[in-house]
C-alpha cells in the first residue's frame, strides 16, 4: 500500500474522539423514546448485539479504506464495486444518495440544536438554527485537526456532565422502568436507531487517514470510540427512563430530562445536548466536505460551502421532527452499509490479506453484518406503537 495522504495527522484521543462524535448526537438523543416504548431487559441485548455487529461493520470498513490508501468510500465503491459502462451513473447515483442522507441529518443536528436555543433562550427557531449554523460549520471551515482537537474536547466535556446529571437525576426522585412489551415493530424501531448511534461508517476513513495507516491504532481507536458511545447510551438513555418516566416525547432525550429536573439542572442538559449535536454536526460535514471533494474535485472550501450550507435550507423548511429527521437519514445509511460489506468482501479478495479484521471479516460475519443492515433499515421503516 502506498503512502496514505491526508491534510493533518491525528493523535489516537482525536480519533478516537470524532469515531464518538459522529454517533453522539441525534441517534443518541433519540434512542430514549425508542426505549421507553420497549421493555428496559429489551434494551440492554439489543444496545450489546448492536455493539458487536457494528464493531465488526467498521474494522470492516476502515479495511476497505486502508486497502484504497485511506479513500472514502464513495471512492472505494467506484475502485471496489461498479464495473461496466455504468460504472459512473453507479458512483454518482451513490454519490447522490448518500449525500442527501447526510445533509438531512445534519438539517437534524440544527432542528435539534434551535430546539435547545428555544428552551434555553427562548430564541425563535429559524435564528436559533443561523446562529447555530454559524458557529458549528466554522469548526469544520478551519479544517481535519481543528476538528479533531474539538471534537476530543467536547468528548471530555460531555462525560463531565453526564456524571452531574446522573447525579441528579439519582437524588430527584425515580419514576420505574418500563416493563411492558408493546409491540416487535417497537423492538426493531429500537435497534435501528441504536444501530444507527453507533453508527461512524464515515468517519472510519478519517481515523484511517490521521493516524497515517497505523493498524492497531485504527483498530483501538474504533472500539474505544464505539464502546464509548455505547456507555453513552445507556447512561443517557436509563438516566431519561428514570428521571422523566413516561413523560418522554421525541424532541431529544435531554431537553424532556432538563424540563423534569429545571433549575440548574436544566443548563446542565442543554449544554450536553449542544455538545453532542456539535460534535456530530462536525464529524459528518467534515465527512461530506472529503466525500464532495475527492469526487469532484473542488476546492475544500467550496466543499465545505456544499456540505452545510443545504442543511441549514432544510432545516429551516421544517419537513420533519428530531426524531423524524433521525430515521429518515437512517434509512439511506443503513443501505448503503450493504453496499460496503459487498466492497469489502472484493477488496478483501483482491488483496488475499485481512490486517484490520482477521476472522472478523470472513464470509459469516460479513453475512451477519449485512443482516443487520437490513433488520435496522426494517426497523427504520417501521411505525412506533
Amino acid at each position: 500500500m502506498s503512502e496514505i495522504t491526508s491534510e493533518s495527522r491525528l493523535t489516537f484521543m482525536e480519533a478516537t474522539s470524532i469515531i464518538v462524535g459522529h454517533g453522539v448526537g441525534s441517534g443518541i438523543l433519540a434512542v430514549p423514546f425508542l426505549a421507553s416504548r420497549n421493555r428496559w431487559q429489551d434494551f440492554v441485548w439489543i444496545v450489546l448485539l448492536a455493539y458487536f455487529i457494528n464493531l465488526i461493520m467498521h474494522f470492516m470498513i476502515a479495511e476497505l479504506s486502508y486497502n484504497n490508501n485511506g479513500a472514502q468510500f464513495i471512492k472505494c465503491f467506484e475502485k471496489e464495486l461498479f464495473t461496466g459502462k455504468l460504472k459512473t451513473l453507479a458512483t454518482w447515483t451513490a454519490f447522490g444518495f448518500l449525500g442527501f442522507s447526510v445533509l438531512v441529518n445534519v438539517s437534524g443536528f440544527i432542528a435539534g440544536a434551535a430546539a435547545v436555543f428555544s428552551a434555553w433562550f427562548s430564541l425563535p427557531s429559524a435564528l436559533g438554527m443561523v446562529l447555530y449554523y454559524v458557529l458549528a460549520a466554522s469548526v469544520v471551515y478551519i479544517g481535519m485537526k481543528f476538528v479533531g482537537i474539538c471534537e476530543k474536547i467536547a468528548v471530555f466535556s460531555m462525560v463531565g456532565v453526564i456524571g452531574i446529571l446522573f447525579i441528579a437525576t439519582i437524588v430527584s426522585g425515580m419514576s420505574p422502568l418500563p416493563c411492558t412489551f408493546i409491540a416487535g415493530s417497537n423492538v426493531l424501531a429500537l435497534y435501528s436507531m441504536v444501530a444507527f448511534s453507533l453508527s461512524a461508517v464515515m468517519s472510519v476513513p478519517q481515523a484511517v487517514k490521521g493516524l497515517n495507516g497505523d493498524r492497531k491504532k485504527i483498530q483501538g481507536s474504533i472500539a474505544l470510540g464505539t464502546g464509548i458511545n455505547v456507555a453513552l447510551i445507556l447512561l443517557i438513555t436509563f438516566m431519561t427512563l428514570l428521571g422523566a418516566g413516561e413523560n418522554i416525547s421525541e424532541n431529544g432525550a435531554l431537553v424532556d430530562l432538563s424540563l423534569h429536573l429545571g433549575g440548574w439542572v436544566s443548563i446542565v442538559g442543554y449544554v450536553f445536548s449542544l455538545l453532542a449535536l456539535s460534535t456530530s454536526f462536525w464529524a459528518n460535514t467534515l465527512n461530506l466536505r472529503d466525500i464532495i471533494h475527492e469526487q469532484t474535485k473542488w476546492k475544500k472550501q467550496i466543499s465545505w460551502l456544499v456540505s452545510t450550507l443545504p442543511c441549514l435550507l432544510i432545516a429551516l423548511l421544517g419537513i420533519q421532527s428530531f426524531v423524524g429527521f433521525t430515521r429518515l437519514a437512517g434509512v439511506v445509511q443503513i443501505l448503503t452499509g450493504v453496499g460496503i460489506i459487498i466492497a469489502y468482501n472484493r477488496s478483501r479478495k483482491r488483496t488475499g490479506k485481512s490486517l484490520i479484521c482477521g476472522r472478523l471479516g470472513t464470509l459469516p460475519f460479513q453475512i451477519l453484518v449485512i443482516a443487520g443492515s437490513l433488520l435496522s433499515t426494517i426497523g427504520s421503516l417501521l411505525h412506533v406503537i
